[in-house]
């Protein structure tokens, strides 16, 4: 089951991608597949063939996970009605 995550990266703008398991901290680097933009265009500098997307750490300034169909079931979300 991957799980989605939304990239940092250093000096650019955010993107979204998927990863199979949480990324070892101590690796060089990070395989994301399924790379897009956040409004889900393709991201100009990533060829629209690519399958897998490996980025360095050093380049990535954080990852933010997102919710998977599973733990959505888990979250109450609270609305006035």
């Amino acid at each position: 089951m991957s799980i989605t995550v939304i990239i940092h990266v250093v000096g650019g703008d955010a993107i979204v991608g998927e990863v199979e398991d949480l990324p070892d901290p101590q690796a060089q680097y990070v395989t994301f597949t399924n790379v897009r933009a956040r409004d889900g265009k393709p991201v100009v500098y990533i060829d629209r063939e690519s399958t897998r997307v490996l980025f360095p750490w050093h380049r990535i300034s954080f990852l933010e996970t997102m919710p998977s169909e599973e733990d959505q079931e888990d979250i109450e979300s609270f609305f006035r009605d």
